[in-house]
């Protein structure tokens, strides 16, 4: 019969119990984290040093500080070593992970396809997608399986990469697809929308329009001199307006005609451009007394029609708003060409400036929006939407379009063009 034992003797025993259970964990950290790779161990017939391999050293100092979860099976699947992060991943203490089957914790539709994973691991390296169970959820992973050989022999290692964040960002790129999908249908069903009011606004509109100038102009040259003054001032609005709402139904038909993706490229001579326009405003230009200044500019690939129009807007705009004290100077030139090659595609930068009215800077982005006017339609006439037409062509040819002015000062527009247009499905730069 053993003596009982007191309840300082008991204290002290529990004390010692302790101390060797807190020295024991740390030899464990130890090992694991690859503070040492030696343990010497007393026994009754003297002292046995045990080592560990070189390489199960590092791939156990290796795995303990991966991100990812790491474990090596033995040839039956049990889990003969794992890092703190798998044990973290499948919310279960560290200590009751090893000596546990690793089909434990696959998700029980993944089963058939983990067995035929283990089963190649040996003699094949692999990467595998697969879910693992972590109490009631489960969680994406990437098994990526090889075979290792450690201290107790071929081990096979398998290394888990959660792939949680990765769905989930594959989720969000999918539904954004979609709505994207479902945009670019809703863009498609107002263009057609947007081609059939031109359709109306071309025979629908124009012809009562046209009637209306033609009866007023009849109604001027034929009676006039029988209307009371009143009625000629009214008749002049008349005819007035109706040539403004002629206008603005050109512009837009002009303005939705470039939503068509289809264009047509080819070699442009800018300074061919610039006369052609010159000799439209030539009555204008004597009217105004302005001079022009043009400098050599370049060859370009562009849809001459369009760009034409581009510098029309631009010197009609010039003519437009000039000063009535001042005759018009307009300067055309090149400025800061850029013709490197490369990664830097080649830009040429078009200058037309005035010394005009100007306007506020603070405008700036304002004026190439539709019906935008920074001047009563009294004073000066138009649509409103020459500008907008502008950006839109210059959009079409990958270009932009900047202004810098001063109010009672004058207004620079500078385009910049590339020198030659990039082929894609909607364009055609040769025919």
């Amino acid at each position: 019969m053993n003596p009982v034992k007191t309840y300082d003797q008991l204290l002290e025993e529990n004390s010692s119990l302790h101390w060797q259970l807190e020295e024991a964990t740390d030899i464990i950290h130890a090992i694991r984290t690859g503070q040492i790779d030696a343990l010497v161990v007393k026994k009754e017939d003297g002292h046995e040093l045990y080592t560990l391999k070189t390489a199960d050293q590092t791939y156990r100092v290796f795995i303990e500080k991966m991100n990812e979860g790491a474990v090596t099976l033995n040839h039956d699947g049990i889990i003969m070593y794992c890092n703190s992060m798998f044990a973290t991943m499948v919310n279960v203490p560290l200590s009751k992970v090893i000596g546990l089957s690793f089909d434990n914790f696959i998700a029980p539709e993944c089963l058939d396809v983990y067995k035929e994973i283990f089963r190649k691991g040996w003699s094949q390296d692999g990467k595998f997608e697969i879910s693992i169970s972590s109490h009631d959820s489960l969680i994406p992973c990437q098994l990526s399986v090889t075979t290792l050989e450690l201290d107790e022999g071929v081990s096979l290692s398998i290394i888990i990469t959660d792939l949680s964040y990765q769905k989930e960002i594959q989720r969000l790129l999918k539904l954004n697809n979609e709505r994207l999908e479902s945009t670019n249908a809703a863009l498609e069903i107002s263009n057609h929308d947007l081609q059939q009011f031109a359709s109306v606004a071309s025979h629908d509109l124009q012809e009562p329009l046209r009637k209306i100038l033609i009866f007023s102009g009849l109604l001027k040259s034929r009676h006039t001199h029988e209307l009371p003054e009143e009625s000629r001032l009214y008749l002049e609005k008349i005819i007035a307006s109706s040539g403004r709402m002629k206008t603005m139904i050109i512009d837009i038909l002009t303005y939705s005609g470039l939503s068509v993706n289809y264009n047509h490229f080819e070699p442009v001579e800018l300074n061919v451009v610039i006369n052609e326009v010159l000799e439209d405003f030539e009555i204008l230009i004597a009217e105004k007394g302005a001079t022009f200044e043009v400098g050599e500019l370049p060859s370009i690939e562009a849809n001459k029609g369009q760009i034409r129009q581009v510098f029309q807007n631009l010197i009609g705009n010039a003519l437009k708003f000039s000063k009535p004290d001042r005759l018009p100077v307009i300067k055309i030139k090149t400025v800061e060409e850029n013709k490197q090659s490369g990664f830097e595609e080649a830009i040429c930068r078009i200058s037309v400036s005035d010394n005009g009215i100007g306007f506020d800077e603070k405008y700036g982005d304002k004026i190439f929006s539709l019906f935008q006017r920074l001047n009563t339609k009294d004073k000066y006439e138009g649509s409103g939407i020459g500008l907008a037409i502008t950006k839109k062509i210059l959009d079409k040819h990958n270009g932009t379009i900047t202004a810098n002015s001063t109010e009672n000062v004058g207004s620079e527009f500078i385009v910049s063009l590339p020198y030659n247009q990039k082929v894609d499905g909607g364009n055609d730069t040769n025919s």
